[in-house]
């Protein structure tokens, strides 16, 4: 829902981080210089799945990590979009989560929203209590803005996964898909290209006037973009409905 924000420059730390991070971290520790025991708390972070993204991790102590995320596919000035897990964890441990490469100067964190969570023996997302989550410019990162979350782990054989969204491109491609051939009249999907990993690109129209919960003046849409929602608005690709329907619009729903 946050698409429309006012996106950060730092022309450098983009130009800096695009090439360093080419990939997820796979079943990466990042621990204190020297060490070569590998220990409970010394967490073990993996991003490399589906929807995964965490491109460096680095060990501040075993309470606090600065964690940085890669980019958009062909558009390294947007960073927003996390997801990755973590284990070898100490019960009752206690972390701060930094990440310190957001490329918004504004955003929803500031406003009550938080990332959701869930772990091997509790696998329904739950979003972290608000309390817990700061954005906020930092003078430590080229006054990059930083997201930070504390968390606190109690199951040692778990695996946690803190997400910006509970929502990945399979498990909306499973929603949408029994749409085609239903006999729905109102609602209709159509492919309209393919992503760079050959998923496909999809637009969800509605055009049912009784669906419409408020008068609304301009096409709204949902699009799942780097396999998360956001709102915009398409003016620029489609037009309003015609002048009798000011008080309606058609609502499409764009996943890629």
């Amino acid at each position: 829902f946050e698409c429309c924000e006012t996106m950060a420059t730092g022309p450098s730390l983009e130009q800096s981080l695009e090439e360093e991070l080419v990939g997820n971290v796979y079943n990466y520790t990042s621990q204190v210089s020297g060490s070569t025991l590998l220990k409970k708390g010394n967490l073990i972070f993996d991003a490399s799945f589906e929807c995964g993204n965490l491109g460096k991790v680095d060990y501040i102590s075993d309470y606090e990590y600065d964690l940085f995320i890669r980019p958009d596919t062909y558009n390294p000035r947007y960073r927003v979009w996390f997801n990755f897990t973590v284990h070898n964890v100490r019960e009752e441990q206690r972390v701060i989560f930094n990440i310190v490469n957001f490329s918004k100067t504004k955003s929803l964190y500031r406003d009550g929203m938080s990332p959701v969570v869930k772990s091997t023996s509790r696998p329904q997302w739950e979003r972290i209590p608000s309390k817990n989550v700061f954005y906020y410019k930092c003078p430590n990162h080229q006054k990059s803005y930083v997201l930070s979350f504390a968390f606190a782990f109690d199951r040692e054989e778990d695996t946690y996964q803190p997400s910006m969204s509970r929502f990945t491109h399979s498990s909306r491609t499973a929603t949408l898909t029994p749409i085609q051939g239903s006999n729905i009249t109102w609602l209709s999907r159509t492919n309209v290209d393919w992503t760079s990993t050959k998923e496909s690109s999809s637009v969800i129209a509605c055009n049912s006037e009784e669906l419409m919960f408020s008068p609304l003046h301009h096409l709204t849409t949902w699009s799942q973009q780097r396999q998360h929602f956001v709102w915009c608005s398409l003016q620029h690709v489609c037009t309003q409905e015609s002048p009798q329907h000011h008080s309606s619009a058609r609502v499409c729903w764009i996943s890629y």
